[in-house]
């Protein structure tokens, strides 16, 4: 469960971010397909080497929904319930893939942050991206 202070902290440390979503994004599905190459299965049809554009395209769509996510931090299953049906329905994704980008997305954010991201910070994001992980999972069961 997020604290009043804990979305406080997502939403302050999102706002330093979004401005880069295409860099950030693209950063964290390069370090997803390197770190778990099994993951580069789902993109058969992309090229897949670092700063293409069909990786940074991709990227700030990701950045993009965990922005709308940011946005909807009391109402996840909502604000994430049609990207859950394509990712479950129609992509077929294994979920555990979420989580594996989530942890991506933390050492994204701590690079680009330093000092910014503290553990209070860390501990924020944790729960919040292991929140939107699972809501993305719901539609598998």
């Amino acid at each position: 469960m997020l604290t009043a202070d804990d979305k406080k902290m997502i939403q302050q440390t999102w706002d330093k971010v979004s401005g880069h979503a295409e860099a950030v994004g693209e950063e964290a599905l390069w370090r997803l397909f390197i770190t778990y190459p099994q993951t580069k299965t789902y993109f058969p049809h992309f090229d897949l080497t670092r700063g293409s554009e069909q990786v940074r395209s991709h990227g700030k769509k990701v950045v993009n929904a965990l922005t709308n996510a940011i946005k909807n931090m009391d109402n996840l299953s909502q604000a994430l319930s049609e990207l859950s049906n394509l990712h479950a329905y129609n992509l077929r994704v294994d979920p555990v893939n979420f989580k594996l980008l989530s942890q991506c997305f933390q050492v994204v954010l701590a690079v680009n942050l330093g000092k910014d991201y503290t553990p209070e910070v860390h501990a924020a994001f944790d729960k919040f991206l292991s929140a939107v992980a699972a809501v993305l999972a719901e539609k598998y069961r």
